[in-house]
């Protein structure tokens, strides 16, 4: 199995800056696989993504996978390194899926990731930490997104946390919750 990391935090902090430095010290050859699709007609999400395509080395090979994503990570090359950008963008994609399609796509994907041979760097954006949205698609997205981010985490060997252009690694300053459904938190010196 591939190295997992998860790159995550808020609206413009530099966590896909981060997750493209990560993506360069690999050492490997760079899949960046692009969820977002671009829509000429929306000049400014036009520029966002132009902005993201002139960061990127040009030997960087660049996928648009804006739903398939569980397949485009089974068919990687152990020597590659994916770098998913965006979770968020991902999540909204699939946003008209009833809730079990919605699961069943979460746990194709969850179990995708498990058995991947690439290195994998998963960017997504932390979006509760404001109000709960006043519209049910709004808590929708945010509940899917925040519950992804959180399962993909326990599978993660490095969680990064970005935010006002500061990257803090969650892994060695936090402590992963316990599974749901260990019960008691066990006694450390036992």
């Amino acid at each position: 199995m591939g190295k997992i990391i998860l790159v995550t935090g808020p609206a413009r902090s530099g966590k896909s800056e981060w997750a493209e430095t990560l993506a360069i010290q690999s050492g490997k050859a760079v899949v960046y696989v692009a969820t977002a699709t671009d829509n000429p007609d929306d000049q400014e999400w036009h520029q966002r993504i132009l902005e993201h395509q002139k960061r990127r080395p040009q030997d960087w090979v660049t996928l648009s996978v804006p739903v398939e994503l569980s397949t485009t990570l089974a068919d990687a090359k152990p020597y590659t390194c994916l770098l998913i950008d965006s979770l968020g963008t991902w999540v909204a994609n699939l946003l008209e899926q009833d809730e079990p399609s919605w699961e069943n796509i979460l746990a194709e994907l969850l179990e995708t990731v498990d058995l991947v041979a690439a290195d994998m760097l998963f960017v997504a954006e932390e979006v509760g930490w404001g109000v709960i949205p006043a519209y049910p698609l709004g808590r929708k997205f945010r509940d899917r997104l925040g519950s992804l981010v959180r399962q993909l985490s326990t599978l993660s060997e490095t969680v990064y946390l970005v935010t006002g252009g500061h990257v803090l690694n969650l892994s060695i300053l936090g402590s992963p919750l316990p599974n749901r459904g260990e019960g008691e938190v066990r006694n450390q010196d036992s």
